[in-house]
């Protein structure tokens, strides 16, 4: 059986811990691989490597540092379909999405292509007599990430090109659910050019992770999964002096207007709650039918759910995969078996779904919930899996209160052909990202990532602006030089002998 390592210092590295994870193929249920798991001493390697790069990939040129990730962008997009199977084969994604996942990761390596420009200080010259003030950032040394099996390369890539592009050297604690995609990232990386030691990959468990988290030679953390455990991440670095995002779950809602051209609402609910199987933090959780839309909406969405197609992420015939364990499956699957018991419409269900020739993957099928009430356990919890609740409100007042009163703020939209509606409800709801006829509003790379409530914890989001503030510490420099026709001075006129 296949082990994956880590990389340390710019190349393999064989665990010692004798402790293991599985690693799945959920689309057979069958265990094709196995990921070591880090001893403390492998993480303080992987720290001592990045801190010893630091000394000298801190002082390089952005010349060298942006040539670098040029050509990591051209082996990325050389190697796209390779990560996109990895990803596949242990995610349980379909390829189609598995690219998109690549595609979006490269979004902000191009960011970190043009770091020269982000980095630019500020300079404010004569602000008293022969005094100058400028800004600058400088980077803060040994970053580390912490990052979910959802997407295995894009969250990565969210984080250690910009760290790096900054000046940073980058530790990497991927999800050992599925971790190949992650080590092949580094090995790209240290292909491109990147000097040894400036991205490591340790793999492993809660040891691996309290280590990251405890080690006075890391001054960031970087976060993304569940709220529980963004809170403890949060907690445990800020205890131990570490700049902290910790991006947490979300339960994001779609509220539709009766204006909507329902068919495109329908079209893009089934997209946004049922792709991935669900596993995305800004799935579209919950659909909020406002007026008499609801019974019409609900239908549309139900007769295209009950015609997707389920099966392997490797088939090209695929819509939706399997989810990534059968305990994670199971566990969604008992948000829809007890639905109808808390008072909710079970309009598709989803659970018993197999698929012929892989009856022991990870496969469930989609269930749509409709007239879920707030107080039952498919609403309040974040289920992460291919499940839909709509529920209905009279007014466009009851809507925004029911969405701003959730316990997340990551990501929500609205559906209307009613401009001064969409600008009031961009203004007065409480979440970090906002579409318009969008389901899934993830900002592109030059915006970032973020949201509120108890989906953030922290000051500021991913990747954008704030990525590149996260990663870099300002500095600023006051400085008055005496003019040369002062006292004394230099005297550069024809020499005399008086």
């Amino acid at each position: 059986m296949k082990t994956i390592t880590h990389w340390i210092d710019g190349k393999p590295v064989e665990g010692t811990s004798g402790r293991f994870g599985p690693v799945y193929n959920p689309a057979t249920g069958a265990q094709e691989k196995q990921v070591a798991f880090a001893t403390v001493d492998e993480v303080d390697a992987a720290v001592a490597s990045a801190k010893a790069a630091f000394e000298s990939w801190g002082e390089s040129s952005l010349a060298k540092r942006t040539a670098v990730l040029f050509k990591y962008r051209e082996l990325l997009d050389a190697h796209r379909d390779e990560i996109a199977e990895l990803i596949t084969a242990e995610h349980g994604k379909v390829h189609s999405d598995a690219l998109g996942e690549v595609a979006r990761g490269m979004e902000i390596v191009e960011l970190a292509c043009g770091i020269s420009v982000q980095l630019k200080g500020e300079l404010s010259t004569q602000v008293s007599t022969r005094v100058d003030v400028a800004s600058i950032r400088q980077p803060l040394g040994v970053v580390a990430g912490i990052t979910p099996f959802n997407f295995p390369a894009m969250v990565p890539m969210w984080m250690f090109p910009l760290a790096i592009a900054c000046g940073n050297t980058f530790v990497l604690k991927p999800s050992e659910k599925d971790p190949s995609a992650s080590l092949r990232l580094a090995e790209l990386a240290s292909e491109a050019g990147l000097p040894d030691g400036v991205l490591n990959v340790v793999q492993g468990d809660k040891t691996a992770v309290d280590r990251v988290l405890e080690h006075p030679d890391i001054e960031a953390v970087s976060f993304v999964g569940s709220t529980p455990i963004a809170k403890y991440i949060q907690l445990k670095a800020v205890e131990h002096g570490k700049r902290v995002q910790a991006l947490g779950g979300a339960k994001n809602h779609m509220l539709v207007l009766p204006d909507a051209d329902l068919d495109h609402a329908a079209d893009q609910a089934i997209n946004a709650a049922y792709g991935s199987a669900g596993e995305r933090c800004m799935a579209v959780s919950v659909v909020v039918a406002v007026g008499d839309t609801g019974d019409e909406l609900v239908g549309k969405i139900a007769e295209r759910a009950k015609n997707l197609r389920i099966g392997p992420g490797d088939d090209p015939a695929s819509e939706m995969g399997p989810l990534i364990t059968r305990e994670h499956r199971d566990k969604v699957a008992s948000y829809v078996s007890s639905a109808a018991e808390q008072g909710a419409e079970v309009v598709v269900d989803g659970t018993g779904f197999s698929v012929d020739g892989h009856e022991d993957g990870f496969f469930l099928g989609v269930s749509l919930l409709d007239r879920v009430p707030l107080t039952a356990d498919a609403y309040r919890d974040e289920i992460f899996g291919p499940v839909l609740c709509v529920v209905r409100a009279d007014t466009y007042e009851e809507a925004i209160k029911l969405i701003n009163d959730s316990r997340w703020g990551n990501g929500t939209a609205i559906f209307t052909r009613d401009g001064g509606a969409a600008r009031r409800f961009q203004l007065e709801v409480k979440a970090g990202m906002v579409g318009v006829n969008v389901p899934i509003p993830v900002p592109v790379g030059y915006h970032s990532f973020g949201g509120w409530k108890d989906s953030l914890f922290g000051d500021l989001h991913v990747y954008g602006n704030d990525g590149i503030a996260f990663y870099t510490q300002g500095k600023v420099i006051t400085t008055r030089w005496p003019d040369p026709a002062d006292a004394g001075g230099i005297n550069l006129g024809f020499p005399s002998n008086s």
